[in-house]
């Protein structure tokens, strides 16, 4: 109990510099905000509402950074790259080109709340308690959720717009529904009991609560174990005393970055400077797996533990009708244990790599055979989505290189699923029923990897002059490596090293940031449009079925 109270206390005294501006700027934005929700939002697509989001966390986080001092009054950041930064922080993918340790105690409070709102949990979870919502008002009036949208202002497509969440690519038939049936707000069109409606509200309403428990839960219980590790390993709390950080505050940014599949750590040197402190690592691993690639799993196993002691009827709904529930993040109870395996296999695959090929190598020097087995598979695990990184990309053998890219090209819940015979055919059913809106735009739209090949491409071209003239940093491969992180939200890099270059010219000084640091601002800006099309990848994950490869 004293752990929460101290936890709540350094919250409160670290949120007090900023709260001043913050509380300023929403009433100046306020009546604003709510002429364009009535006026404007409401009439937008599902696309454009996750768009607008995720652009307004963004600005937001922009002004507010530029409005605070930096740490260091020597240098201040440019607006430009602050942008960026606040860019990378809400779309959780961590990509850098300012050095950490230049930002305040207040402006790293400001990133962590950015990447806890642009956590995939934390916006699944906020649209599941609206769900909740919309039904127990339209309950309370008598009449069916879909019938009664218009008596909570609410148009009755609007279901098709709020949902703020990734929808995976799902290749067995429970998830081959539309975007639109995937957001039901209402209820199913079809005839149904009252009990039956009543069972579902009740169903949705414990899983938006249980999904906000599990977010916080888990954060806290990491929060506090970091700050237990710090104050006990005086050699990790060393690090934190010479660069002037708060123990509170890295506890709280690492847990959020890391929870969140963000990948900012307060340090200039991410987790390189902490690879001989095991224990940190292993603290941080379970906060990389649950949540991201095993949260639909720990999820579905925490409604199965729930319903063992209360909350039978519900949880016996979800686990039995989870398709009726309509949560990308509720799989069955086969897809969820396939999930597991698939993650397990390609954590194995690659620490069986990475070992063989960086075991006696530079990257794991003066560590241990403890250490070197806890970090390589800290590292392993965080080539899926997180990207905290304990090496120098840039110095690994590039086969190991290659796989990490693959693995951050790959949805969070990629799983193998072994085919049958009944659900081919009730999805090629399903598939001939469904008619295509857009016919025209269904033809030219491209696959994901084809548009990752367009931005390799224009980042070549906007950076030609560097790549003729520094073709040791400015190669293809850490073009590639740096494009396919930030659309899979990653943030590994392989950074900039001045003493590759051709020609030194004394004046290029070595900097604790990523690679896209060293671009110009035409390749920083197609960057941005990466970052944000990783995060909504969704709308395109079948894309470019026009095309057929004989």
């Amino acid at each position: 109990m004293v752990l929460f109270t101290y936890v709540g206390k350094k919250l409160e005294q670290l949120c007090s510099p900023c709260f001043g501006v913050l509380l300023s700027f929403f009433k100046f934005i306020w009546f604003p905000v709510l002429f364009f929700y009535h006026y404007i939002l409401r009439k937008m697509n599902q696309f454009s509402i996750e768009v607008f989001y995720f652009l307004f966390i963004s600005t937001l986080g922009f002004l507010i950074l530029n409005a605070m001092d930096p740490r260091t009054p020597s240098f201040t950041p440019r607006k430009f790259d602050l942008f960026f930064t606040s860019v990378s922080a809400s779309t959780v993918s961590s990509m850098s080109v300012i050095e950490m340790e230049v930002f305040s105690n207040a402006q790293l409070i400001v990133m962590t709340i950015l990447m806890f709102i642009g956590g995939e949990v934390f916006t699944s979870m906020v649209a599941l308690l609206f769900r909740s919502y919309s039904r127990h008002s339209a309950i309370k009036k008598g009449g069916r959720v879909n019938d009664s949208m218009s008596d909570l202002g609410i148009p009755p497509n609007f279901h098709d717009h709020l949902e703020l969440g990734t929808i995976a690519n799902r290749p067995n038939p429970e998830f081959e529904s539309s975007k639109s049936d995937i957001f039901e707000f209402g209820y199913d069109p079809e005839t149904v009991d009252d009990d039956t409606d009543q069972l579902k509200f009740k169903s949705i309403k414990f899983l938006g609560f249980l999904v906000l428990g599990y977010l916080l839960l888990v954060q806290i219980l990491g929060v506090i174990s970091v700050l237990v590790y710090l104050n006990v390993i005086s050699s990790a709390k060393n690090v934190l005393e010479q660069k002037g950080l708060k123990t509170f505050t890295f506890s709280l940014f690492t847990i959020v970055s890391t929870f969140a599949s963000c990948g900012f750590v307060p340090t200039n040197e991410n987790m390189m400077v902490f690879k001989q402190n095991s224990g940190l690592l292993l603290i941080l691993i379970p906060q990389v797996l649950f949540g991201n690639n095993l949260f639909p799993s720990a999820l579905r196993f925490s409604v199965w533990a729930i319903g063992n002691f209360k909350k039978k009827a519900e949880t016996s709904y979800l686990l039995n009708q989870f398709q009726d529930i309509k949560f990308h993040h509720f799989l069955s109870h086969g897809h969820s244990s396939f999930l597991v395996v698939t993650a397990l296999v390609f954590i194995v695959v690659q620490f069986i790599l990475f070992s063989s090929m960086e075991w006696t190598a530079d990257a794991l020097s003066g560590l241990n055979n403890y250490q070197k087995f806890i970090g390589v598979l800290f590292q392993t695990i965080n080539t899926r989505h997180t990207g905290e990184t304990i090496v120098d990309l840039s110095t690994i053998a590039a086969a190991s290189l290659v796989l990490i890219v693959v693995m951050m090209y790959l949805p969070p819940y990629t799983s193998f699923l072994p085919l049958s015979g009944k659900g081919s055919s009730e999805r090629n059913s399903h598939q001939t029923k469904k008619k295509s809106r857009s016919v025209l735009l269904e033809n030219i739209v491209f696959s994901q990897l084809s548009y990752l090949v367009i931005f390799v491409i224009l980042v070549c071209i906007t950076e030609r002059k560097n790549i003729k003239e520094d073709p040791l940093n400015f190669n293809v491969l850490n073009v590639v490596v740096e494009v396919i992180s930030a659309y899979g939200n990653v943030g590994f890099t392989t950074g900039y090293n001045c003493d590759r270059r051709l020609k030194p010219d004394g004046i290029c000084e070595n900097k604790w940031y990523g690679f896209s640091g060293k671009w110009s601002d035409g390749g920083k800006l197609i960057l941005i449009v990466v970052m944000f099309f990783g995060r909504l990848k969704k709308f395109n994950m079948k894309g470019g079925k026009a095309w057929k490869l004989l």
